[in-house]
């Protein structure tokens, strides 16, 4: 799975997508973590990066990496790798 290449996502962590007219507002955590997906970064590269930048140990990263990955899934952020 990957981000849909149709989000428009600033800087601030306005999230749009055209497909539907949804839009969203991400945390500076969740803003990094969308950028690192849609630059298709591995899960563990993505750890280490948020591991890096915030106070958080691997495991309740990861916790929260893969709940944050469902909500993306459930609004229909996401689509298959092709």
């Amino acid at each position: 799975m990957k981000i849909k290449k149709s989000l428009a996502i600033s800087e601030t962590g306005f999230v749009f997508d055209p497909s539907t007219g949804d839009s969203y507002t991400l945390n500076p955590v969740g803003l990094e973590i969308l950028q690192l997906l849609r630059e298709r970064k591995s899960r563990e590269q993505i750890t280490e990066a948020v591991m890096q930048s915030y106070d958080v140990d691997a495991m309740t990263f990861e916790r929260y990496y893969f709940d944050f990955l469902g909500m993306l899934k459930q609004m229909q952020l996401m689509e298959h790798d092709e």
